[in-house]
């Protein structure tokens, strides 16, 4: 069957537009992932190479319309590029696009219009493709957590496809014997094929980067979920996760893990005195010292209310009352003014630990809210040892 070139230059043109439609789209709808509308244009400007290849690109073509062709599928190129940069959050370096833009201008013009000469033309673009095609492939195979890597890698695969394929194009052109017809309009058998297969993998090129996208709003979903509105912490369902994970992880290696309990002290009465909008800013102020006290590898969590959780892997009842006695201080001394009311306020911490209760969550939590309610009917303003309380030995750390 005789591939018919200007058909598939059509088609190709009419679904790079379409996905350049639907990349726009997409852009709009996510707006806090960067890089989906590098990747629209980069489609456009496909669709329009595609469209002047099938229009008018012959051999007898003016010269700056072959220099057109080239300078959209490059741009196309270095907009992909720049769009992985800005998809990764990364600074996009403006200098990478642009060198690669300007080189394959300035060798078109110079093989199309300057020193005629299709072949080295051919070649030299093909080894440009290749170079930003090996870029982006090289910035997308990478160590990543999945599911994005599923994603990453099939595109990066795909692009490294393409640049394969651009050098697979030079040294067929290397070899190839003087005057042979280079171009779109050569009647060369491997022409259409290759044209073929380097538009299907394009085309996969733009649907790994959908996939990119649809996995990242996926995580980017799923991490909302397992967020407090209000104060930005975990939410219960986020710590109930992560108390999981670690439990199975202090199961292999012996390790402890600690959880504390905090209640704001006389929290109803600030709300009835000051409103529910006080209150609320009073739980994202606790919230900010919180997770100022708390190290890096601990989990704060808004578990309900005015109460909050912190689970503190490898760390003993002991040393999680220090980091609680701590925490409690550092809120005990932080003035608050609302509407020029100055307001404070105290915390009960309740403190326990998987040597004394085990790794349950569940029991965890209660035998640390135990303690804090024992840390109120003290006097509040204190922690608790949910082990002391149990041996009935009367030491709290106080105010």
């Amino acid at each position: 069957m005789r591939l018919d070139l200007h058909t598939m230059m059509l088609m190709t043109s009419v679904l790079t537009l379409l996905l350049s439609g639907l990349l726009a789209l997409a852009g709009l709808h996510a707006g806090s992932i960067r890089g989906a509308r590098l990747w629209a244009l980069a489609s456009l400007c496909y669709s329009l190479a595609s469209f002047i290849a099938f229009a008018d690109l012959t051999p007898t073509s003016s010269g700056w319309l072959i220099v057109l062709v080239v300078v959209l599928l490059l741009t196309g190129n270095s907009l992909q590029f720049s769009g992985i940069q800005a998809f990764k959050d990364q600074r996009i370096d403006w200098r990478i696009p642009l060198l690669f833009f300007g080189v394959a201008f300035a060798q078109s013009v110079w093989f199309t219009l300057l020193h005629p000469d299709a072949n080295a033309r051919a070649i030299a673009n093909s080894l440009v493709f290749a170079a930003i095609n090996a870029l982006c492939a090289r910035a997308l195979l990478i160590r990543i957590d999945p599911p994005l890597r599923t994603a990453y890698w099939f595109t990066g695969v795909s692009f490294a496809l393409l640049a394969a394929a651009a050098l697979f194009r030079a040294a067929i052109l290397f070899q190839a014997p003087p005057g042979t017809s280079i171009g779109l309009s050569s009647l060369l058998p491997f022409v259409p094929v290759r044209f073929l297969a380097s538009s299907l993998i394009l085309m996969c090129v733009t649907f790994g980067f959908m996939l990119m996208l649809n996995y990242r709003l996926i995580t980017d979903m799923q991490k909302i979920a397992l967020r407090d509105s209000l104060t930005g912490a975990l939410n219960r369902r986020g710590l109930e996760e992560e108390a999981i994970r670690l439990a199975a992880r202090c199961t292999r290696t012996g390790d402890s893990l600690a959880i504390m309990v905090i209640d704001v002290d006389h929290f109803k009465s600030i709300n009835d005195r000051c409103g529910h909008q006080v209150g609320d800013k009073v739980l994202q102020r606790l919230t900010a010292v919180a997770q100022a006290s708390v190290r890096s590898d601990d989990y704060f969590a808004r578990y309900g209310g005015e109460e909050f959780c912190i689970l503190l892997p490898s760390t003993t009842e002991e040393e999680a009352s220090v980091l609680a006695d701590r925490l409690r201080q550092a809120y005990a001394a932080l003035t608050m003014e609302f509407g020029g009311e100055v307001l404070r306020s105290t915390i009960s911490i309740g403190v326990a630990d998987s040597n004394h209760v085990g790794l349950e969550f569940s029991a965890l939590v209660s035998a640390a809210d135990q303690a804090m309610y024992w840390a109120k009917e003290g006097g509040r303003n204190r922690v608790a040892a949910h082990s002391v309380m149990v041996c009935k030995v009367p030491a709290m750390v106080t105010a």
